[in-house]
């Protein structure tokens, strides 16, 4: 079941099932590193009567026990829902880069390319990404391609998360 809160903008009614904070585990693989497991917490919270959500994620190295090895990326940024079912996303990366995406809202489902990314002199290659998130019997559910260190596009994560608190406890 998906709860909506009363204060929520109307523009946001389309994402209104990511809200919350959801927690799990997925796999990371790219030509340039050795394949890994990760743990990941994502949060999607509110403003009232604010057109968009606000979104932090947070990841951990894993071992192949499930244990914590070491941190690993964070981001944080705003979806901010358009007309006609399209979506703007921002994100912010402390590794020196900033990605805007545009894509396109599904019942349940979001899909999005980068539109720009602008990096800091110190930022390691980076050139565009793919994202597609997916509720899936209950889980949130994404993969993640990207084109990096002169490689294509191609996939680089991908997690199930589950929700661990809902709507009512995501407002800012």
């Amino acid at each position: 079941m998906i709860e909506i809160p009363d204060d929520l903008h109307p523009a946001c009614l389309p994402i209104a099932w990511l809200l919350g904070r959801w927690e799990g585990a997925g796999l990371g693989d790219y030509p340039t590193i050795e394949a890994f497991r990760f743990g990941q917490e994502v949060e999607f919270s509110y403003v009232p009567d604010k057109p968009f959500l606000s979104y932090r994620s947070r990841s951990w190295i894993l071992d192949e026990d499930g244990n914590l090895v070491k941190p690993a990326a964070r981001e944080t940024g705003y979806w901010r829902p358009q007309q006609d079912d399209e979506i703007e996303v921002l994100l912010t990366h402390p590794t020196g880069f900033v990605e805007i995406y545009i894509g396109q809202t599904e019942p349940a489902r979001v899909e999005l390319a980068t539109r720009g990314v602008l990096k800091t002199e110190t930022a390691k290659d980076y050139r565009t990404g793919h994202r597609l998130y997916g509720l899936v019997d209950g889980a949130l559910m994404y993969v993640y391609e990207m084109s990096a260190m002169g490689h294509e596009l191609q996939p680089h994560l991908s997690a199930e998360l589950k929700r661990v608190t809902g709507a009512t406890e995501a407002r800012d």
